[in-house]
């Protein structure tokens, strides 16, 4: 009975016309093959499956194709077939990772002395060169520097920066990226209809999301999800295979945070624990998902219609405010990466939806609702605002020969309901003036991006809440003195953690340390009380 072979050796590329996603470096090779432009020796770099060996042996056939140097190689000449199928006798092909010894090296060079058995270079493909020792590096200096007519090297490595720079400098060095997954799924899609295997288009996105760049892994993927799956492959499949969420849970997820409802939070994370998934992915793919909301949000046209759950997509998008969207974005990767320190993932996963839950903000149904671009009305006008009585300004002047000392606007920031990028917008602003009717900021010259109409507007109603009557706010840009929000903030952390560093520096058991011992107080560790 035959062997079946694997898709990653089946439909490995033969010439460069087959490759994906790597163009500019068939683009340049290609170049210099048709121009005769040779160089003695090629470094290819790059992370794992994205063509750096395959790209090797497509550039040893075009330099010993019957046909001549060339940028197509034949693939019908026995030169092209031998190299092919693993048998030309003028290609070495060689694992720095199990051949690092000097020894290994110096036999390998003395052989190249000598000229090509039946083709027009001898090529020496040296894969994870930089695995070998430091000997061996020096050993392969000197031929590199007085190379042989009839010899070229490639070489090829995951890490460029452990190559010594002398090695470095007489290769000519192509960094191949990794593969996006659009361009993966694409080539996927081929195999699949020539290999005339079933399989739908959400299993391939996936496969090829998985990938992470490497298209080996991504066939290698596909043959796992094709035995998987008995000769089909369906997103259920690939997704029990990977151990990967059924989105559904996500969108679950989301809206139980429109409406605020920790217990439903809770149940679906035991809902998933359950499942015996892992949360890492989980928040991966949470991740994802607050992406596609974000493009919903901003850029509607890049979300397809007809990709699953759509519906649900475009109606979270209308439900939360675009910098709640990002916030959340930035709360998942941070739980992924501390998911680790957590006392274990469940608890490290629930607290990051805890999280999110509590930097929501109270009045979120009173928010502008984005909907492509559109805001509508945040309060409606029968609602009276709230009034604070306790606060440092209980209210503006009554008329401007009457103003406020413009340092009171750090204190008042702190009263308003901002968050996301309006509250930054008003943190890094000056007060001007402070008059009955109308308060002027500055903002510098560095923060100006934040001056979009939105954030102004959502200043400006959180204003008149305050105060329970219109305010013009008006913002320039120039130069300030030092008392917006931000910096008084800033300093007054730089205070509190020099006084710290001087209470510990006094501490009468930290200085018997030093003096007895000849201890070093670590500055960097010292952290003020939070109170």
């Amino acid at each position: 009975m035959s062997q079946t072979q694997v898709l990653a050796r089946k439909w490995r590329p033969k010439n460069f016309s087959e490759l994906t996603g790597q163009e500019h470096v068939v683009r340049a090779l290609g170049n210099a093959l048709e121009q005769n432009r040779l160089h003695h020796a090629y470094l290819f770099t790059g992370t794992r499956g994205v063509g750096k060996t395959t790209i090797a042996r497509i550039l040893a056939k075009s330099l010993n194709c019957e046909s001549g140097i060339t940028s197509t190689p034949c693939g019908a000449c026995q030169a092209c077939r031998q190299i092919d199928s693993g048998n030309f006798i003028d290609l070495i092909e060689l694992d720095a990772a199990s051949n690092t010894q000097v020894d290994n090296m110096r036999e390998l060079l003395e052989n190249a002395l000598y000229a090509p058995t039946c083709a027009r270079f001898k090529i020496y493909i040296i894969d994870e060169v930089h695995m070998l020792s430091k000997s061996a590096f020096n050993a392969m200096l000197k031929t590199l520097e007085e190379p042989p007519e009839h010899v070229k090297f490639i070489l090829a490595t995951t890490d460029p920066q452990k190559i010594p720079v002398t090695v470095l400098s007489r290769c000519l060095q192509f960094n191949l990226k990794q593969i996006p997954p659009a361009q993966i799924a694409h080539h996927l899609q081929q195999v699949m209809l020539k290999e005339n295997i079933p399989n739908d288009t959400a299993s391939i996105q996936l496969i090829a999301r998985a990938a992470q760049g490497s298209m080996r892994d991504a066939l290698s993927l596909l043959d796992q999800a094709i035995a998987f799956g008995e000769g089909k492959v369906e997103e259920a499949g690939v997704r029990d295979m990977m151990g990967i969420i059924d989105q559904g849970y996500l969108f679950d997820v989301l809206e139980a945070l429109t409406k605020r409802d920790g217990l439903t939070l809770l149940s679906l994370a035991q809902e998933m624990e359950a499942q015996c998934l892992s949360f890492d992915p989980v928040l991966q793919e949470l991740a994802a998902v607050l992406h596609q909301i974000a493009l919903a949000q901003t850029v509607p046209q890049a979300i397809s219609e007809d990709i699953p759950d759509s519906a649900r997509l475009f109606a979270l998008a209308q439900s939360f405010p675009a910098e709640d969207v990002q916030l959340f974005y930035q709360i998942a990767l941070h739980g992924r990466s501390d998911l680790s320190l957590a006392p274990d993932e469940y608890a490290g996963f629930t607290m990051t939806l805890l999280r999110m839950l509590a930097f929501m903000p109270d009045d979120l149904e009173e928010r502008p609702q984005v909907a492509s671009g559109v805001t509508s009305k945040a309060r409606p006008p029968n609602l009276p605002a709230e009034r604070h009585s306790h606060s440092i300004i209980d209210q503006l002047p009554s008329d401007s020969v009457s103003q406020k000392s413009n340092s009171d606007w750090p204190q008042l920031v702190q009263q308003l309901k901002l968050t996301g990028m309006a509250k930054m917008l008003a943190q890094y602003s000056e007060a001007k003036s402070i008059s009955a009717n109308q308060i002027e900021l500055c903002i510098p010259d560095v923060h100006k991006h934040l001056l979009e109409k939105r954030y102004q507007d959502k200043i400006q109603t959180a204003l008149e809440a305050y105060f329970d009557k219109p305010i013009a706010v008006v913002f320039s840009i120039g130069s300030i003195t030092g008392m917006t929000p931000a910096a008084l903030k800033q300093r007054e952390e730089t205070e509190k953690q020099a006084q710290a560093i001087a209470t510990i520096e006094k501490d009468p058991i930290v200085q018997e340390l030093i003096e007895q011992f000849d201890a070093k107080l670590i500055v960097s560790s010292i952290k003020p009380i939070q109170k």
